[in-house]
């Protein structure tokens, strides 16, 4: 039995304690905690909740486990690996050596070689959020303001501005040009930025852009850098699922860019990469900043102090990065699976009726479900999502939990579970489809 102990009112705790900028007070995170009482098995919970909101990569475990089969000695001791003492002991901010030179070759490798990156401009983080929030620390002070188009990853909200005291003013994109940014949209959220009395320190884009699950197109990457030179202010490029553009073809890294721009005004461009969803890692929380800005490479190095990766799994990463046959078949694979899985998902959810934003990148899908809103608001929406997770018994993010100013869009994630349990929660979504269409036409 836990032990109970009485709460005093009248001990308190600090502002950023007490702050309600956390953001898990979303149906974001509301619809995990739906899932986690009541999570759907195939054998013993049949009639519970499919996870479709959370974006985990768990396509390729097959190739991770077959590698750490064969090559034993990148996840031990044994002979031909570092001695024991050398990992145990205290690692210096920079990382391991070896790791560091694999995360910047893998880098380069997942974007086809086309754009360099330098090792000793590689920060490690402990995760992607540890990233962006270490960023915000360093290029914003509390009561500034970052720039961030809608629709966002829920996560932003506790990531850049709970500990940071740093605001968000949303980029509002539509679905008039698929959400894509625009020049008109990045001025018209700075302008609102500045009424408010706020300092703009930066824009943070996500490519492939979050949730869409679409890339960002080269002229619009262009539009943007241009905006942040002219404003004299940053941009971090988020680029998570740049390994998961199953298009590859496609898509097109800030870095690329850059070196076409002979690096002119790179100063201000920095770089958040991890392997919590290309390798499907989230769990070794593995993340990193590359920043073409010598101070900011210096100043995260120092703040990296407080998100170090263990020894242990950089020495492991290092090995498996480092052996070419294996990353080359793995980004290979991995994107034929997931360009699989999202045909499937969207014919699926075509056959039910179901409109979806056209999508080449990612574990997830946008899907337009406004035709079913009672009233076209919020709070239909979210009247919607609560039908859809108790009723139909699926976890899906409303897209106003990820500022999305169109009620009826919604996230779905395809890529976090089998294809058998995707093909369960396909059916349910059929079967909800056809039990509205028969509402309506006795409403009629």
């Amino acid at each position: 039995m836990p032990m109970e102990i009485e709460q005093l009112p009248s001990v308190g705790l600090s502002k950023v304690a007490t702050s309600d900028t956390h953001g898990e007070d979303s149906p974001y995170f509301a619809g995990w905690k739906a899932y986690d009482e009541d999570p759907y098995d195939e054998t013993s919970n049949s009639s519970g909740v499919i996870q479709m909101g959370l974006a985990e990569n768990q396509v390729s475990f097959d190739l991770l486990e077959k590698y750490l089969e064969q090559h034993p000695e990148a996840s031990s001791w044994g002979k031909g690996a570092p001695g024991f003492r050398e990992n145990a002991l205290f690692q210096d901010y920079h990382g391991l050596k070896s790791f560091r030179q694999a995360m910047a070759s893998f880098m380069e490798q997942i974007r086809g070689g086309r754009a360099k990156f330098d090792p000793d401009r590689v920060v490690l983080t402990a995760g992607a959020t540890a990233a962006n929030e270490l960023l915000t620390f360093i290029l914003a002070d509390p009561g500034d303001a970052l720039l961030v188009p809608t629709p966002y990853y829920p996560g932003f909200d506790r990531d850049l501005r709970w500990r940071t005291g740093v605001k968000i003013v949303p980029i509002h994109c539509d679905s008039s040009n698929n959400f894509q940014i625009t020049p008109q949209a990045m001025e018209a959220a700075y302008k609102e930025a500045e009424a408010r009395k706020m300092k703009v320190r930066g824009v943070l884009i996500t490519n492939p852009s979050n949730p869409l699950g679409a890339t960002i197109q080269r002229s619009v990457l262009e539009e943007i850098l241009d905006f942040v030179t002219r404003k004299n202010i940053h941009l971090v490029s988020d680029e998570i699922y740049s390994g998961s553009a199953f298009l590859s073809s496609e898509f097109v890294s800030i870095a690329e860019i850059l070196e076409a721009r002979e690096y002119k005004n790179s100063e201000r461009v920095h770089i958040v990469y991890s392997l919590s969803k290309d390798l499907g890692l989230p769990g070794f929380r593995v993340g990193t900043i590359y920043s073409y800005n010598n101070k900011v490479v210096t100043t995260a190095r120092r703040m990296s102090s407080f998100t170090l990766i263990s020894s242990q799994t950089q020495h492991l990463l290092a090995s498996m990065l480092s052996n070419k046959k294996f990353t080359e078949n793995y980004i290979k694979t991995n994107r034929e699976r997931l360009r699989k899985r999202y045909e499937m998902i969207i014919e699926g959810l075509e056959s039910a009726g179901i409109e979806c934003l056209k999508g080449n990148a990612g574990l997830f899908c946008w899907m337009n479900l406004s035709p079913l809103l009672e009233k076209p608001t919020r709070e239909g929406e979210l009247a919607l999502w609560d039908s859809i997770l108790h009723q139909v018994k699926l976890n899906i993010s409303p897209g106003s939990s990820c500022h999305c100013s169109e009620p009826g869009w919604f996230r779905v994630c395809f890529a976090n579970m089998s294809e058998q349990t995707l093909e369960v929660a396909l059916k349910r979504i059929h079967n909800f489809m056809q039990a509205q269409q028969r509402e309506r036409k006795r409403n009629m």
